[in-house]
């Protein structure tokens, strides 16, 4: 389970394991969760889990798009390896969200359901099923979705259709999104990346971004 502290989530895109592990333990205390992808378990082993796991829980954000028994699979290996929740799409499917939430539940996890991304490119084709997609994760049950930092009108429009379903909300800082305007909106926790891991002193960034959005509270 993430923490429900500061509201803040790391994205830790960096491909270094040393610099990664480094980066956690200095903004450990600011985070609720660190969120890891494709770039640092690449670039380090699926073991960087674990060793990120000592800092803050991890979100695996695989952004897992097949069918159902590959989902599982994944899944699986990602919440053995010690994740506490994975980042799926839900354009697959009902069939397909639905293993992942199930077989989150066997590893006591989450499942956070992609509705609309934080780039542009996102409102080209995310954007109009985004609300459809929503309705999946609800009717899943996943523990939550993801949804743009960058558009927090999206963020109000799809915490109609989710209800208490936990928002996780990227593209703050770099991408151009607001902390506080996405909490405002209805974001439970924002997701940053650049502008902390990229920081010379990302403890500090992440306090201030911390700050801000004690503000909103």
């Amino acid at each position: 389970m993430i923490r429900s502290n500061t509201q803040l989530i790391l994205a830790l895109d960096v491909t270094d394991r040393k610099n990664a592990v480094r980066i956690s333990k200095e903004t450990a205390d600011h985070v609720d969760a660190i969120k890891i992808g494709y770039p640092l378990v690449l670039g380090s082993g699926l073991g960087i889990i674990n060793d990120i796991c000592k800092s803050a829980p991890v979100i695996a954000d695989f952004k897992v798009a097949d069918i159902p028994n590959t989902d599982r699979l994944i899944c699986s290996q990602t919440f053995e390896a010690g994740a506490s929740a994975v980042i799926v799409h839900g354009f697959t499917g009902r069939d397909s969200v639905l293993e992942c939430v199930k077989t989150a539940k066997d590893f006591h996890g989450d499942i956070f359901v992609v509705t609309e991304m934080s780039h542009p490119g996102a409102v080209e084709f995310m954007q109009p099923k985004a609300l459809e997609l929503a309705s999946i994760a609800v009717e899943c049950k996943a523990s939550g979705v993801v949804a743009p930092a960058t558009r927090p009108e999206r963020i109000r429009q799809i915490r109609s259709v989710v209800g208490n379903l936990t928002i996780i909300s990227p593209g703050v800082g770099a991408q151009g999104g607001s902390a506080s305007d996405a909490i405002r909106a209805g974001a439970d926790h924002v997701i940053v990346g650049r502008s902390i891991y990229g920081s010379k002193a990302p403890g500090i960034e992440a306090e201030k971004i911390v700050k801000e959005i004690e503000k909103c509270r």
